[in-house]
């Protein structure tokens, strides 16, 4: 076999590359790379039979972007530790000086390499940090719990099938923070069918988290999602995962080490001024000689100092946390009750990332705050804005980050106000109260019948109707709400000036054939809430909002429970009537709590004859009932059918269902 050998050699201020072509008499040809520097080389090789290799594929050469596709492919697959174009994602955790097949022969398994007896390692020291990283399970998935699944994911990486070996979930609701505690607890716990208890209960960005230790809490929570309601008509989602065990299970001080902490804050407290000076705790003297670690961003930490705190020095009126690397201030809500007296509060050299996290400590009544030296410094224009949110939490503030402020300008209200209760329906006087209910009554009559055509007599010549629903960025189709979606005015979503013409009806043909194209309803009139917002000689402009339900073609009504709200602009009609010329209809999901009182009074099933043949002792208790009452004799005769026409006991339910505000003001026309 006859072989020639062509050398080679580039000059570089450092090494000298040298390129051996050794070829025999059957065509194939292999390149050989040896890199000499200080004095040792380095033999690579590999069969260039599959393709001519350009290191440089990015622009830097005359031949650019990708051919050879089984290349490519094989590339994207893995398959091969090198390839045209660069190597492919397993071979960046392979050994760097490891030879590369590229032969066709080359199988799947990149582990494979020839023995290179010349080859140096890549760093001094041994292995590199890829192989070291690799062998110790931190490289692309590689190891076992490493890479980007498995390992702090839950456990999930270990157990199979949603299960956690550590026994814990930690569920997750998306959007969290815009809910009350309060409300989001009790309204989980009243629909999931397992009990559990909710532990280490926190709000991260926009997320709330707990965890709960019961594989069936877990699978119930689950179940949970988009079964609740929020005020503003979105379903709540609820996701669990398997998951560590609290840090806080891990983290606990022990006995021994409270009270070294306990004598190592008495150290740091300053009797004179009231003061508390914790910064950097963590590499105290006497704690660190102790084997203590103190470490104020973990909760079971933060926790015992607040426990200390509140024990031996309540009256605290300075606190310094700075170099504690502090992310949430969850657990710092315990000093609005803990250290009512804190004036001055240190924050400066943590890891605060949004001043949403002050929120939770608004409470308290500080007069200095330090917060430089955090990342959300960094987020604020200028240090007007800065300084305007930082007011917003602590409007008495008087010193930021070492800096005097200008005195704050408010109330000074030391009693705390609380919202009173949300009244009924707002008339301005009798009579409009009268021809309003009159209105109601006769208009949602013939709106939930089976024909809405005779709603024609209700609107003027030149009437006009919108209709609106939430805007939403979710899948309008899987929404209850999709009927109404597609013709929705939503100013917020639909921008285009044509489309928001075209959905607007004109005329009253118009407008009451697209109320007869909505699907039927069932409208709970108990519900209805009434406000007057203007009342002249020629216009009357009233609200009405209340609850409803879907009814199908067989009148079985749906499951879910929606919520409107509708403006009437009307003019006089007749001699005491209305006449509508503008009609403003928005829809939404029903909340948890009008859900629970939805439909809970009957309404009375319309009839052409309002009382029917009575005998006559039953016509004459009729009348009188209606005239101690007050309410008409549809609605009397209804109060007594239910009670046996026992005169005595209808008239206490009557006194009853009054007092709790349970029988609808369309109860009293007559």
């Amino acid at each position: 076999m006859e072989r020639r050998v062509v050398v080679s050699e580039r000059s570089y201020p450092n090494l000298a590359v040298v390129t051996q072509v050794l070829n025999d008499d059957q065509g194939d040809f292999t390149v050989r790379r040896e890199v000499k520097s200080s004095g040792c080389m380095s033999f690579q090789e590999h069969d260039d039979r599959t393709a001519p290799q350009f290191r440089n594929r990015k622009g830097r050469g005359s031949h650019k972007g990708r051919s050879y596709d089984r290349s490519r492919r094989d590339r994207q697959r893995g398959g091969h530790t090198a390839g045209f174009g660069g190597p492919g994602p397993r071979s960046r955790l392979d050994d760097i000086d490891a030879d590369v097949t590229m032969s066709d022969s080359s199988q799947d398994n990149s582990s494979q390499h020839r023995f290179n007896p010349y080859g140096r390692p890549f760093r001094k020291g041994g292995e590199g940090r890829f192989d070291r990283d690799r062998r110790q399970g931190k490289g692309g998935g590689g190891g076992r719990g490493g890479g980007f699944r498995g390992g702090d994911r839950g456990g999930a990486g270990n157990g199979g099938g949603g299960r956690s070996r550590s026994g814990w979930f930690k569920v997750t609701i998306p959007h969290g923070r815009k809910y009350d505690k309060k409300w989001l607890l009790p309204a989980l716990q009243n629909i999931c069918t397992v009990p559990y208890t909710p532990v280490q209960y926190h709000v991260e960005h926009n997320r709330v988290h707990f965890y709960v230790d019961d594989s069936s809490a877990a699978t119930a929570l689950h179940k949970c999602s988009h079964k609740i309601t929020d005020t503003d008509g979105y379903k709540v989602e609820v996701h669990v995962n398997p998951s560590a065990p609290p840090s806080f299970l891990i983290t606990e001080l022990k006995p021994e080490h409270l009270e070294h902490l306990r004598q190592c804050m008495a150290k740091r407290f300053d009797g004179s001024q009231q003061a508390l000076d914790l910064n950097n705790i963590r590499t105290d003297p006497d704690l660190v000689s102790q084997n203590i670690e103190v470490i104020l961003n973990r909760k079971t930490n933060m926790e015992a100092v607040i426990k200390i705190i509140e024990e031996n020095i309540p009256e605290l009126t300075g606190l310094n946390l700075s170099n504690n690397r502090i992310h949430k201030l969850d657990e710092l809500t315990d000093l609005v009750s803990k250290a009512p007296n804190l004036k001055t509060l240190n924050l400066s050299h943590n890891e605060l990332k949004s001043d949403r996290e002050l929120d939770k400590i608004k409470g308290l009544k500080l007069v200095e705050l330090w917060l430089n030296r955090n990342p959300l410094c960094d987020f604020f224009k200028d240090q007007a804005s800065y300084i305007s949110a930082v007011r917003q939490r602590f409007p008495r503030l008087l010193k930021l980050d070492g800096h005097d402020l200008p005195p704050p300008i408010g109330f000074d209200v030391e009693t705390p106000t609380v919202i009173p209760p949300c009244k009924g329906s707002c008339f301005g006087s009798d009579e409009i109260k009268v021809l309003i209910l009159r209105f109601l009554a006769q208009y949602y009559s013939i709106y939930d019948s089976g024909n809405r055509q005779p709603l024609l007599d209700a609107y003027h010549d030149g009437a006009s109707l919108s209709l609106t629903t939430p805007y939403s960025t979710q899948n309008p189709s899987r929404s209850s709400l999709g009927e109404y979606h597609k013709d929705t005015r939503n100013l917020k979503r639909i921008k285009d000036t044509t489309v928001r013409f075209r959905l607007l009806k004109h005329t009253r043909l118009n407008v009451v054939a697209f109320i007869n194209e909505l699907p039927k309803t069932q409208h709970d009139i108990a519900s209805f809430n009434v406000d007057v917002n203007t009342f002249t000689n020629t216009l009357l402009s009233f609200t009405v909002s209340g609850v409803f339900k879907e009814v199908a073609v067989d009148g079985k009504s749906r499951e879910s429970t929606m919520a409107f709200s509708r403006v009437f602009v009307t003019v006089p009609a007749g001699n005491s009537g209305l006449c509508i010329v503008n009609d403003q209809l928005f829809i939404r999901m029903a909340t948890t709590e009008e859900i629970r009182r939805a439909f809970v009074a009957p309404a009375p099933t319309p009839s052409s004859s309002p009382v029917p043949t009575l005998t006559a002792p039953q016509q004459e208790m009729l009348t009188a009932f209606s005239q101690k009452s007050g309410m008409n004799l549809e609605w009397s005769q209804k109060c007594l059918q239910d009670n046996e026409w026992d005169f005595n006991r209808a008239a206490q339910v009557f006194t009853q269902l009054k007092a709790d505000g349970k029988i609808p003001d369309v109860a009293f026309i007559k």
